[in-house]
């Protein structure tokens, strides 16, 4: 008996340390990155005068409240930090007006908010740029399992509660998934007008199957399906949003989002994270933009994550949105084609690298 006992003892142990052991890889990053070249804005770029924008409460009249500047919202955690520090690269790269970019990070309450932002400075000392924390228990609440436990996070629902993170000031901004790159200028995206009431604007897929999107249980509910009644809806790929947060806060968006997780908690109507709320609440009326700004699903799906071709027709923007991302292929040794396109903008810093 002492020794089952002693045996318990010792697992339990195992257990007790792997799960911390899990906690703490989370929240720490064991990479190190590159610095990343300096970026200049073109002759022809607007000037962003200070004496114009609108003050903060906290006095910090900068970029960051700027109708000039191309605000740009983005989630980082220590998970796909990799990513993102891909993509932000890939927007400095191809866009005129680099100094005029403002990055707006938005980083899980959990988070050592500390160490990512030195992370970022450490390889874009140049970089405008904050981070907000995100308050994960005024989402954790509402989320129900999903068919994929990466889509179960609270950050993958930040992008919903933006207009209440970020300043009022900011009136619009480009919403960007982690896991992708562009390969032009991110203020034409931003640039795209919005009409007179549309909230967001995003690359429209109005030949897939929207209905696979929501489960039978909703589909059979007359008062469920006829959501959609007076629309057109198409599925859009929440990964690359224009968003209007002034009209987003004035009509309580979040508030409608929510309401519908609500009733998911009560009843399956659908089964893939964060993205069925956004169709419910705008799925026909969005403004819709060229797919060459989200060539989407490059990696594959949700459960095997298998390699993917480039939808026909130019490419402004590569997202591996699906189970597969291209820096865990790359280390595995086992890249797709179209992962090769990732790779120039990886800061990752090898042990083998030699500086240039």
């Amino acid at each position: 008996m002492p020794r089952l006992i002693h045996k318990l003892i010792l697992l339990f142990t195992f257990l007790f340390l792997s799960l911390t052991t899990n906690a703490a890889a989370a929240t720490t990053i064991t990479q190190q990155f590159k610095e990343a070249p300096q970026f200049y804005n073109s002759p022809d770029c607007p000037s962003i005068d200070q004496d114009e924008m609108e003050p903060e409460p906290d006095g910090d009249n900068t970029i960051f409240c700027s109708e000039h500047a191309v605000h740009v919202a983005m989630t980082l955690d220590a998970a796909y930090i990799r990513g993102s520090m891909a993509a932000i690269l890939s927007v400095l790269q191809h866009t005129s007006c680099p100094q005029n970019i403002a990055f707006h990070f938005v980083a899980s309450a959990s988070a050592n908010a500390s160490l990512l932002r030195a992370t970022i400075s450490s390889s874009f000392p140049y970089l405008k740029f904050r981070v907000y924390t995100f308050d994960d228990s005024s989402v954790s609440g509402l989320i129900s399992t999903s068919i994929r436990s990466a889509l179960d996070c609270p950050l993958n629902y930040a992008r919903s509660y933006l207009a209440n993170i970020l300043p009022l000031c900011v009136r619009r901004v480009v919403y960007l998934d982690s896991d992708l790159v562009l390969v032009d200028d991110i203020a034409k995206l931003a640039a795209t007008p919005l009409g007179e009431k549309s909230v967001l604007a995003a690359p429209e897929y109005c030949n897939a199957n929207f209905t696979s999107y929501f489960t039978p249980t909703f589909w059979s509910n007359p008062s469920l399906s006829l959501t959609f009644a007076d629309r057109s809806p198409c599925y859009f790929n929440t990964g690359v949003m224009v968003i209007d947060l002034d009209r987003w806060r004035e009509g309580d968006y979040t508030t409608k989002i929510e309401e519908w997780m609500e009733l998911q908690k009560r009843m399956r109507i659908y089964e893939l994270g964060s993205l069925p709320p956004f169709l419910l609440v705008f799925a026909g009326d969005i403004v819709p933009v060229d797919h060459k700004w989200n060539q989407h699903g490059l990696g594959g799906d949700n459960f095997r994550g298998l390699c993917r071709d480039l939808h026909p027709g130019p490419v402004s923007l590569l997202h591996w949105s699906g189970k597969g991302k291209p820096w865990a292929r790359l280390d595995a040794n086992r890249p797709c084609p179209l992962d090769a396109l990732w790779a120039p903008y990886d800061l990752l810093q090898t042990p083998f690298a030699l500086d240039s």
